[in-house]
Parts: C-alpha cells; sequence; structure tokens
C-alpha cells in the first residue's frame, strides 16, 4: 500500500513540475500530498543549493511557523552546533532521520529543539533529503505534537523522496522573466553577533522589499543564516544562491570583519548570474560531462568546428550534443542557451 501510495506521489509531482510549476509551487502541492499519509503539525520545506548545501527556498504548510521563530531556525541551521541538520543529513548519505533516534544529549543541547519546538508544544520531529544522482536538491522537516513518527512513516517519507528530488530539480529551472530597475550600488549589510542587521546601503534597504516577496521577514532570516555561516566557516565565508519570489536566484555572500570590540558580519546581496549560476543550471538540467564541455565552449565563444577540435570529437558529435542540450533546457538555438545558462531566465 505504501508503494502505491509512494507512485501516485510521485507521478503527481513530476507531471506538476513539468507542466512549469516553480519551486514553491511545487512544495506547496508535495506539503499537501505527503500531508495524506504523515501527519505533522508543521513542516518546512526547502530547495538546497546543490553545491553549498545552502537553503535557496522554504515553503510552509497551511501553518506557518510563527515568524519570531524563523531566524532561530537559520540560526540552527548554520552555528555549527545543532545536531541533524539538512546540510548534515545530505552529506551522510542518509535520507531520513527522526530526532529520536538522535543521542539525546545533542538534541537537549539543540537550539532547535529547545528554543523553538519546545515552546511550540512540538516533541517529535523528523527530516527528509532528496537526492538524485548523487546530488542533493531538497529537505523537508516536520515536526508534531503526541506520538513520535513512526517506522512506517519514515519508509513513506524514504519511498518518496527520489521522486521529489527529480521533481524539485526539474522546478529549479523555472523562473520568469522580470524587467531590471537599474544599478542602485553595492547591497551591503552590517551584521551583529546576534545576525541583526545594524547598518545598511541604500541598495540593501531595496532588497528587503524583494526579500519580504518571499514571505513577511525573509530577509532577516537570510542575514542570521549568513551570519552564523559564515561564523562557522573554516574558511570564514559563506555563500549561497537564494530562490526570489519570481523564480530568480539571489547571490548572498557573507565574511566575518576584524578589528573590532564586538563580532560583525558584512552580507553583499546581488542577483545571481553567469559563472555563479551556470554550473546549477546545468547540474539542474541533467547536462551530461561532455555536454557540459561543449556548454563551456559555447559560453567562451568558440565555433562548432573550434568545439571539435578542442574537445577530439567529429563536429557531428558536437551538434549531437547540443541537439541534446537543446531539449534539455528548452531552447532551440546558442543564442537562447547561452542567454539561460548566463541568467537562468526563460524568454
Amino acid at each position: 500500500m505504501l508503494e502505491v501510495r509512494a507512485e501516485k506521489l510521485r507521478r503527481e509531482v513530476l507531471a506538476y513540475a513539468g507542466a512549469g510549476a516553480e519551486i514553491t509551487q511545487l512544495h506547496e502541492r508535495a506539503i499537501e500530498l505527503v500531508g495524506e499519509t504523515v501527519r505533522s503539525d508543521l513542516t518546512c520545506w526547502a530547495m538546497l543549493d546543490p553545491e553549498t548545501l545552502a537553503i535557496s527556498s522554504m515553503t510552509s504548510g497551511r501553518s506557518r511557523i510563527p515568524q519570531q521563530y524563523e531566524p532561530l531556525l537559520a540560526e540552527s541551521e548554520y552555528n555549527g552546533d545543532d545536531p541533524g541538520t539538512f546540510a548534515e543529513l545530505a552529506r551522510s548519505g542518509r535520507t531520513v532521520a527522526r530526532a529520536s533516534d538522535l543521542p539525546a544529549g545533542e538534541v537537549a543541547h539543540s537550539l532547535r529543539h529547545g528554543a523553538v519546538w519546545a515552546p511550540l508544544g512540538l516533541g517529535s520531529e523528523v527530516r527528509l533529503v532528496f537526492r538524485v544522482d548523487g546530488v542533493c536538491w531538497g529537505a523537508a522537516g516536520f515536526v508534531r505534537s503526541g506520538p513520535d513518527f513512526t517506522d512506517r512513516d519514515l519508509e513513506f517519507l524514504s519511498l518518496v523522496a527520489p521522486g521529489l528530488a527529480v521533481a524539485t530539480r526539474a522546478a529549479s529551472v523555472h523562473a520568469r522573466a522580470v524587467t531590471g530597475c537599474g544599478d542602485q550600488g553595492p547591497a551591503v549589510v552590517l551584521t551583529d553577533a546576534a545576525g541583526d542587521p545594524v547598518a545598511l546601503t541604500a541598495a540593501a534597504r531595496g532588497w528587503r522589499d524583494r526579500f519580504d516577496g518571499i514571505a513577511p521577514g525573509r530577509l532577516d532570516v537570510v542575514l542570521r543564516a549568513a551570519t552564523f555561516g559564515a561564523r562557522s566557516s573554516r574558511s570564514g565565508v559563506f555563500k549561497a544562491r537564494v530562490r526570489d519570489a519570481e523564480g530568480g536566484w539571489i547571490l548572498v555572500r557573507a565574511t566575518a570583519l576584524t578589528g573590532g570590540d564586538e563580532p560583525q558580519t558584512a552580507v553583499t546581496l546581488e542577483p545571481a548570474a553567469g559563472g555563479e549560476l551556470t554550473g546549477l543550471l546545468l547540474a539542474a538540467y541533467a547536462v551530461t560531462a561532455r555536454e557540459r564541455d561543449v556548454c563551456a565552449d559555447v559560453l567562451a565563444g568558440y565555433a562548432t568546428s573550434e568545439i571539435a577540435d578542442r574537445r577530439g570529437i567529429t563536429v557531428n558529435t558536437v551538434q549531437d550534443h547540443l541537439k541534446s542540450v537543446y531539449a534539455k533546457a528548452g531552447v532551440r538555438s546558442r543564442a537562447e542557451l547561452a542567454a539561460r545558462l548566463r541568467t537562468g531566465r526563460e524568454n
């Protein structure tokens, strides 16, 4: 019975993604479908940046996590102390993790469990990652009061995870074209030790509306994540590509500052484009290694005969690779392919 339900869900989410649903739309529908089998009081689904495993989007079910707790959840994901983060689960190779299966001492000292779930009366949690072809594209967390999540719940989530991964990967490339608003200068935010903004450039203030278009208070959540991500990183640098309300991409970078009396972090915001976006899109289109080489040469401006010479293949093989990539990316020419890979936008 679980296998039948999982297969039905897989078919529906793949059809939904194939019809052009964006990440938020896809995850909203998937939340409803999974909720028919696995009960939760609150759930939050995320697209993960496949290169950094940073959270790129967040979608809640009908009952949204109270806004005042969202910065704490962001901090718990990136402070380097909480057990069972989405990134940790993705790197472990596992698909599902139940909080009650983790060491009790780790859960007891968890910011997520102690400062968010406990005050809300939610004692049970399970987390899931969506992985396909060895790449993690998304994750979901479920919490509830009352009885813990069962082995049957975990089995169902494990069964649907591959389908959710393929659908999330497909939906990650859907974005509407938008009109630029001109150069407003660098968007920089200075945050304090708690991840709260203490100074912003004029351009950064303008970005608040763009983030609030995703969800109220979302910029504060992103700043908290970037601050703790930079501070817990060995390099002192944090980078993530975050989805905007139109399905495009925002590049968020942060670095810890030195020399001050109090810890401070500089966070920059800008549209993600060019090299910061191309690798992600190639992965999303499931482009093969040979096809990636050809795409790199196309972006560099090489002619077909030059690509053939560079790669040691025939001109016909180059054309075959390009036809395959065109079909995957939904374009019809080199120019359209280059524009898509540089901007992520549909024409």
